[in-house]
Parts: C-alpha cells; structure tokens; sequence
C-alpha cells in the first residue's frame, strides 16, 4: 500500500508520524522532501543532513544544512517555487526547505527551516488550534527583510562538503507570477520585486475548481498581489496545514508582519532549469483563504474567504475608442504604491492606441475613508528618454500613494481608486522663450498684459498673453514676476512641506490637491517680504513680531519661514505641457 501511495504522488499526507526536533536530527541522516515540478503531482526528494547551523537567523532560530539527491532536483538543483517544501526524517515532519547556496553552485545545497521555529508563529497567536504535536517555541525574532538574510556555512563543513565556490546560504527566490503585463512595464520595477526577493516569470491563470482548497503539505499556493484584468501572485510551497491554518515558504514572503492577502490554489506549468537561478512556472486557480501572517520564518494563512482588496478602475480613451480595465489590488502599506503605478502604467502602455509622440491627459480621484479624496490631474507630454509609455504618469501615482500611506498620523484606507486617461495623438508641449510687459511701471490695483514666447515643439512660435492685476496692497519700490511653468512655482513657492510638520491626513490630502497642473502657463509676483509656513497654511506678508510670538510658542520645525511672499498668482490653461521660466522686474509706484 505504502508503495501504491508513494507512486500516486499522495505519501505526504500519509506521513504523519508528528513532528521531529532539531536536537534528534544529526549529521549523515537520510530523509525525504516533498515538492512538484510539474502539474500537481507531488514528487519525493531523497536528502542527507549535512549539519546544524545554531543560531543562523537569530537566537534560537536554527537552520538545517541538507543536500538533495534524485536526478531532477541534481539537474535542476534549488528552485525558486520550492520553499516550503516539507521535509521528513522517519515519517515526522522536520521542517521546510527555504534557503540555498549561492548562486551558479552545481550542488543541490539547502537550508531547513526547523518546524518549531515555523509554528512559533501559531503559537504565538491566541486561541490557536492544532493537529501537530506541541513542540517548544523558539523566541520571537524581529522581522527582517528576506533579502538581507545571508547566512555564513561554518569552515568545518564547508571542509566535509563539496558546496562549490558559493559560501552562504539565502533564501530562495519566490516566483512572481504575472499575467496581463507587459514584461517592458514589469521590467521599470523589477528592481523593487527583486529586493523583496520575487523572481518575476511569466505564468497564467485556470478556472476555479471545487477541490482547490483541498491542499496538502508539498502542494502550491499563491500569495495575490494585484487581480481582475492583470494578475500578480507570488508563488511556495506549502509545509504543514494545521486545523484551518496553512503554514508555506519556511522564510518571509516580505517580512511585513500581520497582512491580509488572498490565497489561490497554486498549480506548477513546469520547472525552468538554469544554470544561474532554475524556477517554478505556474498558474494558480482559486481563492483558498487569507493569508495573514508574514513572518521571519514562514508566512500563515487561514482556509476560508479572501480579504477584501482595492477596487481599482482605469480608463483610455482616444478620439476613436475608449477602453476599460479593472483590477483589485492588495492593502499592504509598503506594496500598494508601486502596485497601483504598475496597472497604472500597464493600463495605458498596452493600448494598442498608444503610440511614440502621444500626449496623456490624466485625471484620477484617490478615495479615502473618512477623508476628501485625494486627486490626480495632470498633462503627459513624451520625451526623447527611451522609457515605456505611462511612466511619468506612474511614478506620479506612486509618489502620492508613497506620501499617502507613508504619512505619521494614521493608517490610511483607500476604498476606490479611479483614472482616466486621455491619448492625444501628437507631442503637445510648449517651451518658454521669452517674455515681457507693456508697462514696466504700474499703480497698485492696475491691470497689465504680460505676453509670453512660446515655442511648441516643432511648431511655429506663439505669443499668449496672461492679464496680471497688482494688488491694491502690493509693496511700493521693484518686484519680481516670475513667469514659468508648475514645476518651478512649487519649488519656488516651497508650498509642499515635509508632511510630518502638517496637523494630519486632511492638510496632507489638501497640499496634494493644491500642486499646481503642468498644462498651464503662471505668472507670479514675488516681493521680499517673509513668508511663514505653518502646517499647511501659507502665511505672506508675515510681520517680524507674529514670527517671533509663533517661534516661542512652537516647537522647533512645526513653522517654516521663506524669504519670499508672493502678492499674486495668476495662470492660463494651455492644453499642453508647458516649460522653462523667465523673470521681469515690476517697479509698483
């Protein structure tokens, strides 16, 4: 029978002797690991302990030093997909594969993340129920980032062990698998995937099955990032189901803690073999559950429903069609920055109608709970970098998700996330060249023309003027107006403060949705007056004796004070992308 079993891929499930501390495991012992490399067959991987490692991950926190024997795991040595994989002595469960050797190494060198270290983290959660035997927990260790872990081999087994010219151990990659995504657009942020620890690999997606939530130690599970018209889901192994609880990778997926994720049924297409760096390609089906801890030592979910995730809508139009896209996308505050960036620029790159020497006109609303939505409004004129479509439009996005979810006060919530984008079919993007007034000498309360020279891009040049009226309580004696586009005015102004000198989440939300639009041409009169800037209230004119009161009864970096007060601002809506800057000197009589 036990023969059967094993040949039906099912032996997993049948070895359920309990569990096995690390203090019985020894050097030389022979075990078995559980893992697929294709389909959903669940295949055995003989191994030797080569050594314990104490205290590699911290205090306590030991790490098994095996190799593994059989000829796919021998050609196609560690894979990224195969963390987690359980891992037997006897029939008891040990723990779960989760670290490798270097990079390049020709041996199958893995580390073992001991079991009791993995259900530390159930054990530390309250109410925690169990089908595993009560093991002593290791200490609770700090979270860290998976990517940091490099784990030195002590010299005495290097001697005893053929590991090649590799000397540390680091966890193995977790595959990202995507589907719906440009690989141009995952590329501009695979620096970020890569630094959390994902292997990026194309995979796919299978209908949903009601015999996805039967799972089984060895089987595959993905972590849901981003769903609906684009998928990003990361992919392990999973070690132990306990109750209703799953328990996967043996190493963090980021190292962020409590999460809300969903959970898919995870199914291998193949195993890629590489001489750098082999991976698992696969699909997933499902929702599972959620998974709801990310910790040092494994990651933890519960059986059952999926969390809620973001709504997200993005809309293209052109003068010939217009197209929708929706997608859900994770509430992780350090992920779903760069998450909603990549459908952003995803959405608008793949358009079939998006082409070199397109103009973006972009709009948006960022709704938050018990907040005034944040708002995107801004032009996208292309330029001579050679970057994908859409990706000033999505480090755009990113930098207000950033301060968003970043800010000091509270935990923000997004509930529905909104953009639009209209493609316009030419380079529309203007160049100040010049610029002057009819008067260089004006009365307080009078109104001037300024003419501004403006050169498209291979265009002919233009004038356009912008009426600037002196305000009746302008300071007598030379000032400077400044004309020039958005980007200069806020660096001038310095309107935008650190957001952790603001009262909260709503004066963050309203500097944000005062930055000035880079489709309009400005005209501002500057004086030499202080301006004081408290929180996010902009104080012109400020007389030294209200500085001096706010300076004793503020704490230091709660105000700021700029050598400039603007008496006025004025702009045009140019339809178009203005840039550059110019200066005239205005004597108020």
């Amino acid at each position: 029978m036990a023969i059967f079993l094993l040949l039906a891929g099912w032996l997993p499930a049948a070895d359920d002797g309990g569990t096995i501390s690390i203090d019985q495991i020894q050097p030389g012992m022979k075990g078995i690991a559980y893992t697929i490399f294709s389909g959903d067959k669940i295949e055995p991987m003989d191994l030797e302990v080569i050594g314990i490692l104490r205290n590699a991950l911290g205090p306590k926190q030991d790490v098994i030093l095996v190799q593994l024997h059989g000829e796919k795991v021998e050609h196609s040595g560690v894979v990224a997909g195969m963390s987690g994989s359980p891992v037997y002595f006897n029939g008891k469960l040990a723990g779960a594969l989760s670290l490798k050797l270097g990079i390049f190494t020709k041996e199958a060198i893995g580390g073992v993340t001991p079991i009791a270290s993995i259900l530390d983290i159930q054990n530390a959660l309250p109410g925690a129920p169990g089908t595993l035997p009560a093991i002593p927990s290791a200490a609770a260790q700090p979270l860290t980032s998976n990517r940091e872990t490099r784990i030195a081999i002590p010299a005495d087994i290097l001697q005893r062990s053929p590991l090649g010219a590799g000397n540390y151990l680091q966890p193995i990659e977790t595959p990202l698998v995507s589907t719906g995504i440009s690989p141009a657009v995952l590329g501009q942020f695979q620096s970020q995937f890569t630094a959390l620890g994902m292997a990026t690999a194309l995979g796919g997606t299978d209908a949903p099955s009601p015999d996805d939530a039967n799972i089984k130690p060895g089987d595959m599970v993905g972590m849901q990032l981003v769903g609906g018209d684009l998928s990003l889901t990361a992919g392990c192994t999973v070690t132990a189901i306990v109750g209703d609880r799953v328990f996967a990778c043996g190493h963090p997926l980021f190292g962020f803690g409590s999460v809300s994720l969903p959970l898919l049924r995870g199914h291998v297409v193949m195993t890629l073999n590489s001489e750098m760096a082999s991976t698992k390609i696969m699909s997933t089906s499902g929702v599972i559950g959620t998974l709801t801890e990310d910790r040092t030592t494994a990651v933890m979910g519960r059986l059952g429903a999926a969390p809620p995730m973001i709504p997200m809508d993005v809309s293209i139009s052109t003068p010939q069609e217009e197209k929708h896209f929706h997608f859900e996308v994770a509430e992780v505050r350090q992920l779903t920055p760069i998450l909603v960036a990549v459908a952003t620029q995803n959405g608008i790159s793949t358009n079939t109608a998006y082409s070199e020497g397109t103009t973006l006109e972009v709009t948006g609303t960022i709704d938050l709970k018990d907040h005034a939505p944040a708002k995107i409004e801004d032009y996208y004129a292309p330029t001579d970098a050679p970057a994908p479509g859409g990706t000033q439009v999505a480090f755009d996005v990113l930098n207000i998700f950033t301060q968003i979810y970043n800010n000091p006060y509270e935990p923000a919530h997004v509930r529905q996330i909104t953009i639009n984008v209209k493609l316009v079919p030419e380079r529309r993007s203007a160049s100040i060249e010049s610029a002057w007034s009819e008067k260089s000498e004006v009365s307080a309360g009078e109104t001037i023309r300024v003419k501004v020279l403006l050169r498209p891009y291979r265009g002919e040049p233009f004038i356009q003027e912008v009426p600037v009226t002196i305000p009746p309580q302008a300071a007598r004696g030379a000032l400077q107006l400044l004309v020039c586009d958005a980007e200069t005015l806020n660096r001038m102004t310095q309107s935008f403060g650190p957001s952790s000198q603001l009262a909260g989440l709503d004066e963050l939300v309203a500097l944000l949705n005062r930055e000035r639009h880079n489709d309009r041409l400005y005209a501002a009169l500057m004086q030499s007056s202080p301006t004081l800037l408290v929180e996010d209230k902009e104080l012109p004119n400020v007389p030294l004796s209200q500085i001096n009161i706010l300076d004793q009864r503020r704490n230091p970096g709660g105000a700021r004070l700029l050598g400039q007060s603007s008496a006025g601002e004025w702009s045009v809506a140019m339809n178009q992308v203005i840039t550059g800057q110019r200066a005239l000197t205005i004597t108020v009589k």
